[in-house]
């Protein structure tokens, strides 16, 4: 990270100082708004801002909390050690911690050296972040969907093992610059580079952290269908990851809310759409390179889901390009 930003970042604030001279806890005024442990975006977001930054704060234990916005913590340097609902997470520099509005989450104490950036963010931030990370089912997307919805997701927070892809690496510190400086176009900078970074995380899928298996079965089966969806199946997923085919069919099912035919269809269609807007080849052959051989079928249930045919969804596309 850029030596100056990191410095800024490393300066020790007020609060720090209080606990430096022998506060013991957290002041609960400046994070929460009641009794209750949920710290409040309105204690920390300017009033019609959407998203915002801070240092993490040093030296002290966070008890265990929840927050009313989702929190992404990115580690500029040192480490932390975060229990998120009751699994410890040690954030190395580099890494990204992502928790949605219902996760648990307590902090151990912070050394001078360990130096994070908690990014505040509501859900309406993430409106144009989903239209660059496009329809692909992926689990950062279901997450974030799931964040915007107010929905309880099963684990409540992603862990991104990312310090080695420095493409990350340069959007996070490019993201803490626009949203430290006055730019008129500002929000509109912080909105495309947050999408941009989704995206990075999404190519990176494998760097994503999971303790407990069910998650690491999800990112398995999408994995998969995005290297197999012109012929890949259910037997031969079930068989690469030696589990019974009939088990795996249901925990598809209820860890997605759709089956993994419906989920492989979505792959070729949403590649179809792809090709579609993205080239000439004639829609015959976009329906074999995808996976189809029965060109009826396909047309119906590219229909079924576009509400037109191939050809007329390219002629839209391509009608809506020329106007520009």
């Amino acid at each position: 990270m850029n030596k100056e930003i990191l410095r800024e970042l490393s300066a020790i604030t007020a609060e720090e100082q209080a606990i430096l001279d022998g506060s013991l806890v957290i002041d609960r005024d400046l994070y929460m708004k009641s009794e209750k442990n949920v710290i409040n975006a309105q204690k920390l977001i300017d009033s019609g801002k959407l998203i915002t930054i801070r240092p993490h704060t040093r030296f002290i234990h966070f008890p265990k909390h929840t927050h009313d916005y989702i929190e992404i913590v990115y580690m500029c340097a040192g480490e932390t050690t975060h229990i998120v609902n009751g699994n410890t997470v040690r954030l190395l520099c580099g890494e990204t911690l992502i928790l949605n509005q219902h996760a648990t989450q307590e902090i151990l104490p912070a050394g001078e050296g360990d130096i994070a950036v908690n990014f505040i963010v509501m859900p309406r931030f993430f409106g144009k972040a989903l239209e660059i990370m496009g329809e692909e089912e992926t689990p950062l997307r279901r997450f974030i969907m799931d964040c915007i919805a107010g929905r309880e997701n099963t684990d409540g927070y992603l862990h991104f093992k990312v310090a080695d892809v420095q493409q990350i690496q340069n959007l996070f510190e490019n993201l803490i610059i626009s949203l430290t400086e006055n730019a008129p176009t500002k929000r509109k900078t912080a909105e495309l580079t947050m999408g941009l970074l989704l995206l990075e995380f999404i190519n990176h899928s494998d760097k994503l952290g999971y303790e407990n298996i069910e998650k690491g079965i999800l990112i398995d089966v999408f994995k998969y269908i995005e290297d197999n969806y012109r012929s890949g199946s259910l037997s031969e997923l079930a068989e690469r990851l030696h589990y019974d085919i009939h088990w795996l069919s249901r925990e598809i099912k209820r860890k997605t809310g759709m089956t993994f035919t419906e989920l492989l269809q979505e792959k070729r269609l949403l590649q179809t759409e792809y090709l579609l807007t993205n080239s000439n080849i004639p829609v015959g052959d976009i329906a074999a390179s995808v996976g189809y051989n029965n060109t009826n079928y396909f047309h119906s249930i590219f229909k079924s889901r576009f509400g037109v045919s191939p050809k007329k969804h390219r002629d839209a596309i391509r009608q809506k390009n020329n106007a520009v």
